[in-house]
Order: structure tokens, then sequence, then C-alpha cells
């Protein structure tokens, strides 16, 4: 059974910075692109960043680029979303996903977290 649990959300001040993991289990790690979507209150489940089995390469939305960066770790089964210069708008809850085998689509996604909530405050 896949799973994707996600740690690292908290309350921040605008400007300032948080670090998400996202720990996966129940798959070969190494051989799926990973992503990270959010969702604010009222709004659609949004594409924030990929990256490929390897990590040799990443894509963005460009709300984010310049400020977030998303990186794994296969020997720990984990990806990281890096986030910077936070502002109220990047408030929401995040959720990890798992590609397809050996697949690098940065919209097609087959598991998904529960989710960490970001607050960031003005």
């Amino acid at each position: 059974q896949v799973q994707l649990v996600e740690s690292g959300g908290g309350v921040v001040q605008a400007g300032g910075s948080l670090r998400l993991s996202c720990a996966a289990s129940g798959l070969t790690f190494r051989r799926y692109a990973m992503g990270w979507f959010r969702q604010a209150p009222g709004k659609e489940r949004e594409f924030v960043a990929a990256i490929s089995m390897s990590g040799a390469r990443t894509d963005y939305a460009d709300s984010v680029k310049g400020r977030f960066t998303i990186s794994r770790d296969n020997a720990k089964n984990t990806v990281y979303l890096e986030m910077n210069n936070l502002t109220p708008e990047d408030t929401a809850v995040y959720y990890c996903a798992a590609g397809y085998p050996n697949e690098y689509d940065s919209r097609r996604y087959a598991y998904w977290g529960q989710g960490t909530q970001v607050t960031v405050s003005s």
C-alpha cells in the first residue's frame, strides 16, 4: 500500500521560510516522479512543483519560480519543498503526489498524501 506523509507545515510570517517533507512508502521511490500541489480555501488544487525520478529535471508553477525549490533524497524515500519569501497568497494545504513508474509527466499523478497546512500571516 502506497503511503505519502507530508510534514513541515505551520504558521509563518510573510517573508519567512518553511521546508515541507514528504516521506513515501509502499513503492520503489526512485522509479517515481514526485510533485507538490496546493489548494487554498475556495480555490481549485493547483500545481506547484515537480521533480523527475533522478532529480535531474524540475518544473515549477510561475507563481513560485525563484522562491520554491523541490528536491529529493532517493536513499530516504523523501521529497522536499523549500519555500522562501512566503506571502499570504501561498496560504494553502500542500499535497505531495507520486506519479507513475518510470514516467515523468509533471501534471499526472497516481498517489496523493493527506496534505499539510501552510499559513502565511501578513
